[in-house]
């Protein structure tokens, strides 16, 4: 039986209209005890995702643990990509068993899950799990969680993987939203988020714009 190739996109493939994003417990009590990625590394994938997610028109969810008497607010580069946006605060470790979340959930009505937060073996695992059981593909943005040690993140993305989920990145995140140097309307978009919080690719993107006038597309 021969097999023949076409140029069209796996079906595996994120787009911006075929998931729902959640960002979950990105608050100062659950990054003070965070230790498998350091603060700074942390806060910067977060935004990656956070503008990437808002550039691109992905349906996102935000929600918070105790945010007024115990974890404090969500990360400012998080929110600030989504401004005016109603926080989900929730009293549940597990996201997927707080009803105002999953009411969200099903009014958006995407098949696909996209999580992204803290604690990977807490606040990540509970939801995880608990889409796959509901039928759900689920998407876990591995360097943009993290946990009490990189021992507990890595067990859990294992636990995950094992589960069904998908791991990937949060520059593979934006990457695969854009996918194609020639879709122009998001180009400014994607290379202007990947300047600003996109590490040593950012660099180089910076660099090849500003002393050759380099283009992707």
């Amino acid at each position: 039986m021969s097999i023949k190739a076409t140029p069209t996109a796996g079906a595996k493939l994120l787009t911006p209209t075929d998931h729902t994003l959640v960002m979950i417990d990105f608050q100062s009590q659950m990054a003070f005890a965070t230790h498998s990625i350091d603060a700074v590394n942390l806060r910067n994938n977060a935004a990656l995702v956070a503008q990437a997610a808002a550039g691109f028109g992905v349906s996102t969810i935000l929600t918070t643990v105790a945010e007024k008497s115990f974890s404090g607010p969500m990360f400012s580069e998080i929110t600030e990509a989504f401004p005016g946006q109603k926080m989900l605060d929730r009293t549940s470790m597990n996201t997927w068993e707080d009803a105002a979340v999953i009411e969200r959930v099903n009014q958006i009505g995407k098949p696909r899950i996209v999580l992204a937060g803290l604690w990977t073996s807490v606040c990540i695992v509970g939801p995880a799990l608990s889409a796959l059981d509901q039928g759900f593909e689920v998407y876990v943005i591995a360097d943009a969680c993290g946990d009490v040690s990189a021992e507990a993140h890595n067990r859990a993305m294992e636990r995950m993987v094992q589960a069904g989920a998908q791991p990937m990145t949060s520059l593979q995140y934006l990457l695969e939203l854009q996918r194609d140097w020639a879709r122009g309307d998001t180009y400014e978009l994607t290379t202007g988020i990947a300047k600003k919080v996109g590490g040593a690719y950012g660099l180089g993107v910076t660099y090849a714009q500003t002393m050759f006038g380099a283009h992707e597309g």
